[in-house]
């Protein structure tokens, strides 16, 4: 199968430059790499002359292109018409030389595949289980022989009955799903969601839908917003042996505010995606979960060094919460979603 790798930078040539070594390694190499970037120097640009990687195409976006779903969108509408898979990287990953093989080999697998990610090892918590070890879990996700141990945030729910009644990487009709990821157990996991640092598709559903508009900027869940859109051309599934590790690096990242309220705001779009008319009890659950976060995050002032983070993201998500009972994000773009191909 012929594939593409799409790749959306901005402002991060160093981070890039290690995931492009890595993709150099890869047992199965890309026909063509995409960089869409969107920085707003040189740096970049200066970087990739310098040193050539084979099939790749650098593309410098204008202001009105940049940001991460307008780039992916760019990316999309340059990829060759003889792909048949198009992969997408956030720029600060590092891939295991098998990544792109095991991408490759999952759509091959099963026609009914349209979306496939893979698994951040260097994030990934789960451990295997000890026999004759009783796990709390109030403490702990249990799955196939594997606990994971839960954060502060997840147990507080788990006592409270709001933890999500649904497997990793499925979305409940109240949102707010296990992050939790899956153990490496080589095996391929049906899901709702992919997670935009390791993601690809079948081209054939770009044919239908696009990168949503209502995510400017830094873009948070519109992964989330894609992958679900996606789920009526094929199924999405997680290849846990397709594996990379994140960074998250901190360059091109908005203020803490910004991402605090883009938390809430673009969660409850995403919500909406999912559950267009949601009944009284996955309302009460989606703003009692929201509240609660919140709070916790209020508390992280004072367990987290960097105190003044934690502060500004929880009124940041204190605001956007607020902000839903006056404007909230525009449901006639939501209802049309079913109708448009790119919004």
């Amino acid at each position: 199968m012929q594939f593409s790798l799409i790749i959306c930078t901005y402002l991060r040539p160093e981070p890039l430059f290690k995931l492009l070594q890595s993709v150099r390694k890869q047992i199965l190499y890309p026909n063509e790499i995409l960089i869409i970037d969107g920085s707003t120097n040189n740096e970049t640009q200066i970087l990739l002359q310098e040193n050539i990687f084979l099939n790749l195409k650098y593309f410098k976006v204008k202001d009105e292109d940049r940001g991460l779903t307008k780039q992916r969108n760019f990316g999309i509408s340059k990829v060759n018409q003889d792909s048949e898979i198009v992969c997408f990287l956030d720029d600060d990953t590092i891939l295991e030389e098998n990544y792109l093989e095991e991408i490759i080999k999952t759509f091959q697998s099963d026609d009914a595949v349209g979306g496939v990610g893979g698994i951040a090892i260097n994030e990934n918590k789960w451990k295997p289980q000890i026999n004759g070890i009783q796990y709390n879990k109030k403490k702990n996700y249990l799955f196939e022989g594997y606990f994971y141990p839960e954060g502060l945030r997840n147990v507080v729910r788990n006592y409270l009955g709001l933890a999500s009644n649904l497997g990793p990487g499925k979305m409940p009709l109240y949102s707010h799903g296990r992050t939790c990821g899956f153990p490496l157990t080589g095996k391929t996991y049906e899901v709702d969601l992919l997670i935009g640092m390791s993601m690809s598709f079948r081209k054939t559903v770009f044919n239908e839908i696009k990168f949503s508009k209502f995510f400017e900027g830094y873009g948070l869940y519109e992964d989330a917003d894609f992958s679900l859109r996606a789920l009526k051309f094929g199924k999405n599934v997680v290849n846990t042996n397709a594996r990379l590790s994140h960074f998250h690096d901190p360059s091109g990242r908005p203020n803490h505010y910004k991402y605090g309220k883009m938390v809430v705001r673009n969660g409850w779009y995403v919500w909406r995606i999912k559950n267009p008319n949601p009944n009284f009890k996955d309302f009460l659950k989606w703003h009692a979960i929201t509240i609660l976060l919140t709070f916790i995050r209020f508390s992280n002032v004072l367990t987290e060094n960097d105190k003044k983070a934690a502060l500004r993201e929880a009124i940041g998500r204190t605001v956007g919460w607020w902000s839903l009972f006056f404007y909230k994000p525009n449901r006639k773009k939501l209802s049309a979603l079913s109708k448009e191909k790119d919004i």
